[in-house]
């Protein structure tokens, strides 16, 4: 191996390696000691009499009537979510890409639409809940003011999380979700697309012909984190009732936060959250070699 291939081997490592800290240190580590718990009755951290019980924490979804209750319902909520989310991803990043990529990239604007992405969910979801405040929200007065709605939204309302809630969100990751969208198009060569306008192509034909073809790589990338984004959706929650008032907001990561902190069923609570992300991740490694193969 030359002296200058070793370096840059180096160097890539070392630009590697603070992430790689991180992701060992605050995932991979956490999930290895996690591993023993789930096979005892461990209450909570400071827990002093832990006792083995098998394998009966993972049974417990399909056998316990108080944990079917709750993860099943949870489990529908999130699924629901999800594909509402998907939609979105949609509606709000790929129109935007398009948008952009059509009359040009503006830096300003594209600042603009990023900015969502930098605020916390937490005050996000605080945001939206003033906004549309039954008595005192300013977007709903301004709806009934000019006859668009005939009766207030209520956000913490089963009806008004299940509408609002994947458009907050979908708004919030929109400039994401356009960036991943627009380093698809930006791969597409421009000779072919100038080749489609002088042999008489319409829009709609270089759209479903040219450029949705060539921007599967983009389209499951955005599926995977739309996937694990939806079903690690928490902070938002919170702030529309998610933990006490607001059942409709009562996913699955509220579940496993409630079971661990509050209810003092930690093995258990971590147990349901090893029972739901195991299956996500191997969905989302069989995405992404999928995504490889459209890429090669």
């Amino acid at each position: 191996m030359h002296k200058r291939e070793l370096q840059r081997i180096i160097g890539d490592y070392l630009f590697l390696s603070p992430q790689l800290i991180l992701y060992v240190g605050l995932t991979i580590l956490p999930f290895i000691i996690a591993i023993p718990v789930l096979f005892t009755d461990r209450a909570n951290f400071s827990d002093p009499e832990v006792n083995s019980v098998g394998l009966s924490n993972f049974t417990r979804i399909l056998e316990d009537d108080t944990v079917k209750d709750v993860y099943w319902p949870a489990l529908m909520r999130t699924v629901r979510f999800t594909l509402l989310n998907y939609i979105m991803v949609y509606a709000f990043g790929l129109t935007l890409a398009l948008l952009m990529f059509e009359f040009g990239m503006k830096t300003g604007f594209f600042t603009i639409i990023f900015l969502p992405w930098m605020i916390s969910g937490l005050a996000l979801g605080y945001i939206a809940t003033m906004l549309l405040s039954p008595n005192t929200g300013t977007l709903n007065l301004l709806l009934l003011e000019y006859g668009i709605l005939e009766k207030p939204i209520n956000i913490k309302l089963p009806s008004g999380t299940t509408v609002i809630l994947p458009i907050l969100v979908g708004w919030k990751a929109a400039g994401f979700n356009m960036a991943i969208f627009l380093s698809g198009m930006l791969g597409i060569p421009t000779e072919t697309i100038e080749a489609s306008i002088v042999d008489g192509a319409t829009y709609w034909q270089r759209l479903f012909r040219i450029y949705f073809p060539q921007m599967i790589p983009s389209f499951v990338i955005a599926t995977i984190f739309c996937l694990l984004g939806s079903f690690n959706l928490f902070d938002e929650l919170v702030a529309l009732g998610g933990l006490y008032e607001n059942p409709e907001a009562r996913f699955l990561s509220i579940v496993f936060f409630q079971y661990g902190f509050q209810m003092d069923r930690l093995a258990l609570g971590m147990t349901l959250a090893v029972e739901t992300g195991v299956p996500l991740v191997v969905l989302g490694m069989m995405l992404q070699r999928l995504q490889r193969r459209f890429d090669y």
